[in-house]
């Protein structure tokens, strides 16, 4: 694989040089996914596939404003944690 990936309650919320050493992904809910797309389409963008429809996106790192970056990653970290720490249902 060859990148960094940060993760809490060993789910990953975020990589640095993924897909190469130009982009970052931030696992995002799905409406600021959604709104950080629209607003800033030469910084964010959906990764291709399930992975994108579920919040996964690339982060061009020369375009991206610190604050919005920083922003992002802790919504990542947040929602990452509050679906982590959630109790798992049992299989039958």
């Amino acid at each position: 694989m060859g990148h960094a990936d940060f993760r809490v309650h060993g789910k990953v919320f975020a990589t640095l040089g993924w897909p190469d050493n130009n982009w970052a992904m931030v696992k995002l809910p799905r409406e600021l996914q959604d709104a950080l797309v629209r607003s800033e389409p030469e910084t964010f963008e959906p990764v291709g596939g399930a992975w994108g429809r579920q919040g996964s996106t690339k982060v061009r790192l020369a375009k991206a404003d610190k604050a919005v970056l920083a922003d992002a990653i802790k919504s990542a970290w947040q929602a990452t944690a509050a679906k982590a720490s959630r109790p798992r249902a049992k299989k039958r």
